[in-house]
């Protein structure tokens, strides 16, 4: 709901802050007083394109500021979210626009800069502007589906979850098709890798045995002739072992005559036992070590055939079997790639059904929605002056490539004026006042739930006067009920509905004309309502006219 408007020095506006409540309220004057000014301030804030013309003549700039309280549910909220903006819940929501006077302007929101494109897009969920000139809203076909739609109070989920399935099971088709399509190119390549790749049979960590294996055998064939050299020095009667196991022998049989022949008996049993191990070492590592050129051409072989695959496939020698078995998979589908592509062609055409038959539904729905919408719209015309138009919901079929989530329903809101007269849109066949008019009694006949909250019709009444003038201020009435409804206007019968009224006036000291807003209490409003039923002079004859209108309402 709009709670507050700052204006500073836009036209004729030098300085004004307004403050609006819940309800229907009016705004009145004299014709050129200033009510389009306090419109095409209230739309700069709003997100509509800014005009230097607007900045009051000597200023600087314009600025202008709007302030609502939304509640917490509001799609502002997420709109605000999404664009990484800062909104306290519960706290008002203040948008500012500035415009120079050499161009250019700045938008902001809750004081965070943000695009015009952007204020204009929160403009349009908080307010409804409707008039003439406008050509969003009601008049947009594009919010004529989800209108009908809330309307009728039709659920939309089983479509849209039969649309997701049918969707999903395309894109696998396609995925299958492009994929049997690509391997079929390449299936002589995939047959033959995948023979190769089976037939060499590498297994995991298999290179880098063979690369270690390799090195061994190497490093044998290169320290094999001084292994045989140690063995010979201590193999053999005449080798160090033999003659270290006499010298130990004859000092054990003297070993007793001296301490020392002792000792030196037990470092020889000592040496025996390390030359022993020495021994051992030295025959295990010639075993590991044995130099088989045979062996080394068979690893040698291996390793350079595994490694100049993985070089191939460009991979690591220790993702060849991975790859083996992807090959193998993959050459498996291109076999049986007809009846796979079979089965997903018939899951597309069960959830082409699925959707077809949930889309018949909701097309169904909205056409029965459609003829209750064209009646409550009907019964809303002759009061309004439009007894000689027509009004229908146009529900038609889209082509298949353009269904959605939505349906498979095209729907406008269309008019006739005259009796055999064509329909068409709303924005093209009617005129200024029949167009505010009729969105007067689809607004009325929808009972709109999701909108703005905050919704203003600019001269309804236009042309009108009378009982039809009564007719539009109490559907007005009607619709600003839990809701928020300004409306300027020319009709004492519609300004008597109001709650609440201001009064634009323009004023001269001789050098600057301003544009001046005052809020009327009951006894100005009187006068004032007495002033649009007499004209420039103010009848008592008015004044009872405008009491009879305020305690009739």
């Amino acid at each position: 709901m709009l709670t507050g408007l700052s204006i500073r020095d836009v036209v004729l506006i030098e300085a004004l802050d307004l403050r609006f409540e819940a309800g229907l309220g009016a705004l009145t004057g004299e014709t050129g007083a200033g009510k389009s000014i306090l419109l095409d301030a209230l739309g700069l804030a709003l997100g509509v394109r800014a005009d230097s013309g607007l900045v009051r003549q000597g200023a600087e700039r314009a600025v202008v500021s709007a302030t609502f309280d939304l509640p917490p549910s509001h799609p502002v909220g997420l709109l605000l979210t999404e664009s990484g903006l800062d909104a306290e819940p519960g706290e008002p929501l203040i948008v500012r626009r500035i415009v120079k006077a050499d161009g250019g302007s700045r938008a902001s929101v809750n004081d965070q800069p943000v695009s015009a494109a952007l204020l204009r897009e929160i403009g349009g969920l908080l307010v409804e502007v409707h008039g003439q000139h406008d050509d969003r809203g009601l008049l947009n076909p594009r919010g004529h589906r989800a209108l009908l739609d809330i309307f009728g109070a039709i659920d939309l989920d089983p479509l849209a979850g039969c649309w997701a399935e049918w969707r999903a099971a395309e894109e696998a088709l396609a995925d299958a098709r492009a994929e049997v399509e690509e391997a079929e190119r390449d299936r002589e390549f995939l047959a033959h890798a995948v023979k190769e790749l089976q037939s060499l049979a590498p297994q995991p960590g298999e290179e880098a045995e063979l690369a270690e294996a390799r090195a061994t055998m190497q490093k044998g064939d290169r320290i094999s002739g001084d292994l045989g050299e140690i063995a010979e020095l201590l193999d053999g009667s005449d080798g160090g072992l033999a003659k270290l196991r006499q010298a130990a022998r004859r000092a054990d049989r003297i070993a007793g005559e001296h301490e020392l022949l002792g000792e030196a008996l037990a470092a020889l049993d000592r040496a025996l036992i390390e030359a022993d191990l020495a021994e051992e070492k030295l025959a295990e590592a010639a075993h590991i070590l044995a130099f088989d050129p045979q062996r080394l051409d068979e690893a040698e072989t291996r390793l350079f055939d595994i490694r100049a695959l993985a070089r191939k496939h460009r991979v690591e020698p220790d993702a060849l079997p991975q790859l083996a078995e992807e090959m193998a998979a993959k050459l498996e589908r291109i076999e049986a790639g007809g009846a796979h592509l079979a089965a997903l062609e018939a899951d597309v055409a069960a959830k082409r059904e699925a959707y077809g038959t949930a889309a018949e539904t909701v097309s169904k729905a909205r056409a029965s929605a459609a003829k209750k919408l064209d009646k409550a719209v009907a019964a809303e015309l002759a009061p309004l002056k439009l007894d000689a138009a027509q009004f229908r919901t146009a529900v038609d079929t889209l082509d298949e490539a353009q269904w959605t989530a939505e349906g498979r329903d095209r729907i406008a809101f269309e008019i006739s004026t005259n009796p055999g007269a064509p329909f068409g849109p709303l924005a093209k066949i009617a005129s200024g006042g029949e167009l505010s008019r009729f969105i007067l009694a689809l607004k009325v006949a929808l009972a709109e739930q999701g909108g703005a909250a905050t919704m203003i019709f600019d001269e309804i009444d236009r042309g009108v006067g009378g009982a039809v003038a009564s007719a539009i201020g109490e559907r007005l009435s009607r619709l600003a009920e839990g809701a928020q409804l300004l409306v300027v206007t020319h009709s004492p019968q519609v300004a008597a509905r109001a709650g609440h009224q201001w009064q634009i006036a323009k004023s001269s000291d001789g050098l600057v004309t301003r544009t001046g807003v005052q809020r009327l209490g009951d006894a100005e409003r009187r006068e004032e309502i007495a002033r649009m039923l007499s004209g420039a002079e103010i009848t008592d004859e008015a004044r009872a006219q405008a009491e009879r209108l305020l305690e009739g309402v």
